[in-house]
């Protein structure tokens, strides 16, 4: 028994790309097989053919089903020198026909390829529907040249390419907005429902609709390497990486299944060396112990439910990989978040805006004026702000950075400072903004403070946005009785401020890489499975470190997705939530699949043992228990268990 017997149809994916489960030869050939074992029995019931016709009937019937599956087992015993399922079936099969059973024979041969048949097509169907997101990427794309625009395959973009994205038409592959701005719809890629706003300098995915404006695109990575490509590349060699109860199974298998054979052989064996007088009921035994032994069931067990738990991850926007990684993510007990660029959007935008003299548009107006000029982050996202809520620049002359303090200038004749509230002292304007710049700084923001000739004008906060879904998130994880642990280098009072803002329960600040790995390792002891959320290199050690890693931003940072087991496509914290319950499901469902394989095998083989079941009901039940496990895998990934409500944005997925 191995994992391939069961649930490997590698050679056959090519047969069922069309979907069509009658393209699909083990399936067609059962179902031709089931016809004639149906006719041969009704014409020998209406006595219209005699014994011979009936067993020729009957053979071509075994020939035809098990064609498939009894090649398969022979190639494995070949090459790999381990006895698996189908030749246990094999010796069902030629035990019935030893003993004339010609009708028990075909109908264990139909019913097994049958459902070996339906097995390897739902499996392949779950591979497939990954590879179907290839099929949104454009077959061409329109290059600039010196020569104009070019069109060329979608397969030959290189990094470093420009092309043409025309309203209506998808991305050929991820790329950085160079000229245009448009609404793109990013739920095939990143599993938002809702359409986003894309500017110039904003990435883009492969496979995203334009649906507005038209965008020149430089590329960022060749149609081999985009985000369409990887994803599939880790989502199919994540279902090769097995988890811990597949591993059991496997092992379970290497003494289970000699074991039987070895069993069966007694059965008849034994009485044999004692001449029994009559053979025939202990030959039928060791027939249905075949039949009834044969753990399927339990080998489909897991297989399928990580399967389809870890593509529909993938169609979500979620890449696992490997069935391991997806059920360490049903452990979790604790999610420890990484602060910049992870609960926050890791970009400097002000936040508030306080005027001492005249309204906020003038602060702005004053401030923007000035920091265009500048180069600080700072002041960037000041310029930034202003020209979102459309505010005109004034005329500055006499423009002087003042190193580590701020910047000045001449605005209609009169001296402007824009710094830190030490400059401002400095110039003799005195404390600005009192109780509220203490509460800003508190706050963990950074102020400048705004001077006119006439003294202040106002105070402007600058600090690290939280993500809109980030509260979402930690709510939900929370909801899930999951603790939440914010690991940051930054200072205890920006680290605390956010932490309150998201509803985090602990805080620890002013770690290096180093430090986080050591907090993953007291967590872990202290209170159990701990994940790691992180987006960039310094947070490496602690996503490796942690039971599950979860990494931002699959389309751009290559080594956290090195170091993660999971990544997410597109930023959503939400998604986080959602991983741990798909995992948490792929557990309890394999459990369930587990428990019940085993309650079988316990009830069915000492009733083969004891004779008190024939060949025909073992054959019915023991292909029903291996269709019920399928089909209970299969739900670990069905659409039909995931409510997705969405609004303003953000994914929320919740798995009822």
């Amino acid at each position: 028994m191995g994992s391939t017997d069961c649930h490997d149809p590698d050679e056959h994916v090519e047969a069922i790309f069309s979907g069509r489960w009658y393209d699909y030869p083990p399936l067609r050939n059962a179902l031709v097989a089931g016809l004639i074992t149906a006719v041969a029995f009704g014409l020998t019931r209406a006595g219209a053919i005699d014994p011979f016709v009936e067993s020729i009937l009957y053979a071509a019937a075994i020939m035809l089903g098990g064609y498939h599956w009894v090649t398969e087992g022979l190639a494995d015993l070949i090459r790999t020198g381990r006895v698996d399922i189908e030749i246990l079936m094999l010796g069902a099969t030629g035990g019935s026909i030893a003993l004339h059973m010609w009708d028990e024979a075909a109908a264990l041969v139909v019913l097994y390829a049958a459902a070996e048949g339906l097995e390897h097509y739902a499996y392949v169907r779950t591979r497939r529907s990954i590879r179907n997101l290839l099929d949104l990427a454009p077959r061409t794309a329109r290059v600039i040249t010196d020569e104009g625009e070019v069109p060329i395959e979608a397969t030959a973009l290189r990094e470093g390419d420009r092309f043409i994205v025309r309203p209506g038409e998808t991305i050929a592959t991820d790329g950085a907005i160079i000229e245009g701005c448009s609404t793109l719809d990013e739920s095939a890629v990143t599993g938002e429902s809702m359409p986003v706003e894309r500017d110039e300098g904003d990435r883009v995915f492969a496979g995203t609709l334009n649906r507005e404006g038209a965008l020149v695109v430089r590329a960022t990575a060749s149609f081999e390497d985009n985000t369409l490509s990887r994803m599939i590349h880790l989502v199919e060699e994540a279902q090769e990486r097995k988890g811990r109860r597949q591993l059991f199974i496997e092992r379970f298998g290497r003494w289970y299944t000699p074991a039987v054979l070895l069993a069966a052989a007694l059965l008849v064996g034994v009485p044999l060396l004692t001449d029994v007088d009559d053979l025939a009921p202990w030959a039928t035994r060791a027939v249905v112990l075949l039949v009834a032994a044969a753990p399927c069931a339990l080998i489909m067990s897991t297989p399928v439910g990580i399967a389809a738990g870890i593509t529909r991850a993938g169609r979500s926007g979620v890449l696992i990989k490997g069935g391991a990684h997806l059920e360490d993510l049903g452990r979790i007990r604790v999610v420890a978040f990484d602060k910049t660029g992870t609960l926050t959007e890791g970009e400097p935008v002000v936040t508030d805006v306080l005027p001492l003299a005249g309204d906020e548009t003038w602060v702005l107006r004053l401030a923007s004026s000035l920091e265009r000029l500048s180069e600080h982050p700072l002041g960037e996202a000041i310029v930034r702000r202003a020209e979102e809520e459309g505010i005109d620049p004034l005329q500055v002359t006499d423009f002087r950075a003042i190193p580590g303090a701020g910047v000045s200038g001449t605005v209609a004749g009169e001296t402007v400072h824009a710094g830190s509230p030490q400059l401002c002292a400095e110039l003799g304007v005195g404390e600005i903004g009192g109780d509220e710049a203490q509460r800003l700084q508190e706050a963990g923001k950074t102020v400048v403070c705004v001077t006119g000739a006439n003294g202040p004008v106002g105070l402007i906060a600058i600090g690290d946005r939280l993500r809109v879904e980030a509260r979402h998130a930690v709510d939900d994880l929370h909801a899930m009785g999951i603790e939440t642990v914010m690991l940051t280098g930054d200072n205890a009072g920006t680290a605390r401020a956010i932490a309150s803002e998201a509803a985090i329960d602990d805080v620890r600040a002013g770690l290096r890489p180093e430090d986080k790995i050591a907090a993953v390792e007291e967590i872990e002891a202290e209170r159990g499975a701990v994940a790691v959320v992180g987006d960039g290199i310094n947070d490496a050690p602690a996503l490796a470190r942690a039971t599950a890693g979860i990494a931002m931003g699959v389309g751009g940072t290559d080594a956290a997705i090195e170091a993660a087991d999971t990544a997410l496509i597109g930023d959503d914290l939400t998604l986080v939530p959602f991983a741990i319950r798909l995992g948490r499901r792929a557990i309890a469902i394999g459990t369930q699949n587990i428990v019940f394989a085993l309650v079988v095998l316990a009830v069915l083989i000492p009733l083969a043992l004891l004779g008190m079941m024939g060949v025909a009901w073992a054959v019915v039940i023991h292909e029903a228990s291996e269709l019920l496990a399928v089909a209970n895998g299969l739900r670990v990934g069905s659409r039909r268990t995931l409510r997705c409500p969405r609004g303003q944005g953000v994914q929320m997925c919740v798995i009822d």
